[in-house]
């Protein structure tokens, strides 16, 4: 009950906060342009990767039974960010455009970091936002991901990526050699498209056409649309120019994250199209402590897909013997992400190490490999 105790207290959760500091940052790249347009993905990347080297791991676990009432100052942290960004992103795009003292690369530069946080900061509070059961969290979280042109998100997380990860039908589990460079226009292209059928599908069975108006795309469409237009009035074409630059780097800033977290785990084929239930060990664990306050413990993914309701303080984590480890936290595995040869020379040993832990049995893992084909049964050749 130790733990438990310690998250009632505001301190507790002050270091999540620090997210906020990046807020100003961009305001100062805006502000004074030059070497200070480096500012926010200097301090995103670099500064938590050596923050990591510093604090070290943090192995300890809240009690998952702790009372809603204790989070109160978690809650808080992911609800009024919506809001802070919202006006953000919105202000500077009116600054921005109407100010003569930046040029046209330092104003890219600006708007590169914009996304930089709306994408690690943004994009992960609306995915813990859209887990919980409350209508106004998911209605904000719907808000965050309209800011970045990416609401679908949510659709392909809750209906496809959850149920299917570690399968061929799942987009954003990146396969076993898969460079970054070839996933990130395969999730693009198939991700929209798998949200968009989970949700026909889930109307068809409610004999429901997809142009049924519970269809949440129309929602996606409007707000995205809002975002578009609020952007044009603010600042007119280099306003929306700037909007899409920042929707971009957010989107790929998701996308690095989404590759690192599930890279080369498969669940076990039962056969019949049928799969092993999601475990722990189906997904990549980070115990950094400087980054999972920056990453609101993302970096306890195993614990997420294992229990996808718990609120991001109560995230469990897992030794070495029941989830396989990163070397790394995210922005450092992000950043070796963008080397694909580095990449694989880290990665894929640890990949290997894994099948030979959790699936000895499995002695050819070529149909495994590949996004497209049924995988075989266990023991089998391909």
């Amino acid at each position: 009950m130790i733990a438990a105790n310690r998250l009632t207290r505001w301190q507790s959760a002050l270091p999540f906060w620090l997210s906020m500091l990046l807020l100003p940052l961009i305001w100062l790249a805006a502000l004074f342009g030059g070497w200070t347009i480096l500012l926010p993905p200097l301090v995103t990347w670099y500064l938590f990767a050596v923050l990591d080297g510093f604090f070290g791991l943090n192995l300890e676990n809240a009690d998952p039974m702790t009372d809603e009432d204790d989070l109160r100052w978690y809650r808080w942290l992911t609800t009024a960010w919506v809001p802070l960004q919202f006006a953000c992103l919105f202000g500077l795009i009116w600054y921005v455009t109407h100010s003569s003292h930046l040029s046209g690369l330092e104003k890219f530069g600006v708007f590169f970091g914009v996304g930089v946080v709306t994408g690690t900061i943004g994009i992960n509070y609306s995915h813990e936002l859209m887990h919980q059961r409350s209508r106004l969290e998911r209605i904000l979280a719907d808000l965050l991901l309209a800011m970045v042109l990416y609401s679908h998100f949510r659709s392909e997380h809750l209906l496809v990526h959850h149920r299917y990860v570690g399968t061929p039908r799942d987009p954003v589990t990146a396969r076993y050699n898969e460079g970054f460079h070839r996933y990130f226009p395969r999730v693009l292209r198939q991700c929209w498209r798998s949200a968009f059928r989970a949700e026909r599908e889930k109307l068809a069975r409610k004999d429901r056409p997809w142009s049924d108006a519970r269809n949440p795309f129309f929602r996606y469409w409007a707000l995205q649309l809002a975002m578009l237009l609020l952007a044009a009035l603010l600042g007119g074409g280099g306003g929306v120019l700037l909007f899409l630059v920042q929707a971009g780097i957010a989107i790929w800033q998701l996308e690095l994250v989404n590759y690192v977290e599930h890279y080369g785990l498969t669940r076990k084929h039962l056969g019949d199209g049928k799969y092993e239930h999601v475990r722990p060990h189906h997904s990549w664990n980070a115990a950094h402590r400087a980054s999972n306050w920056l990453l609101i413990n993302l970096q306890r993914h195993s614990d997420h897909h294992y229990r996808p309701d718990r609120r991001f303080p109560l995230l469990q984590n897992y030794t070495q013997a029941e989830a396989p480890q990163l070397p790394f936290g995210y922005p450092v595995m992000t950043v070796l992400a963008m080397c694909p040869p580095l990449w694989r020379r880290i990665m894929n040993p640890k990949v290997r190490r894994w099948r030979q832990m959790y699936y000895p049995e499995i002695t050819e893992w070529s149909a495994y490999n590949k996004a497209k084909t049924p995988m075989p049964r266990a023991g089998t050749r391909a």
